[in-house]
């Protein structure tokens, strides 16, 4: 039976195309939100404060990945916008589902620039020692953490 099936997919390519349409339409959709960890030479964190987040203004920057773009390129753009700061992403720190069909991944980031002029976006920056990190959002807590115990361990 599996061989027949193979050799009727071989023949007729296009099916899987078809069927892979119409599994994809049942699927759930997601959004995608990346937030850049980005630490300066005397191990603070880079963090920013949000116009739309009241709850938590104070935070790590980023924003939501593009339809079809890669999260390594969303967080780098990101933070362009944002800031203007040039950041090369070096290893996803954390992936947590964080409410309905939204997915938050935080990239460890290593920046070749200072921080330039700041979007509207944004109320203001500040490098943070880690003993005195404002009330931030628990994924930020973590993924703050969880950099700095890689960067610990490399």
């Amino acid at each position: 039976m599996t061989t027949k099936l193979a050799a009727f997919i071989r023949r007729y390519p296009s099916i899987i195309r078809i069927l892979y349409l119409v599994f994809r339409r049942l699927q759930p959709r997601f959004t995608v939100g990346v937030v850049g960890i980005v630490f300066d030479e005397h191990r603070r964190v880079l963090l920013v404060e949000h116009v739309f987040h009241p709850q938590h203004p104070w935070g790590l920057p980023g924003g939501w990945i593009d339809r079809n773009e890669d999260p390594s390129i969303g967080v780098a753009r990101e933070l362009s916008e944002e800031l203007q700061l040039n950041v090369k992403p070096i290893q996803i720190i954390l992936v947590e589902k964080a409410f309905n069909n939204h997915i938050d991944l935080a990239y460890l980031c290593a920046a070749s620039n200072n921080v330039g002029q700041i979007s509207n976006e944004l109320l203001g920056f500040e490098w943070c020692s880690l003993d005195q990190l404002p009330n931030l959002k628990e994924f930020h807590v973590k993924a703050i953490e969880r950099a700095v115990e890689y960067i610990t361990r490399s």
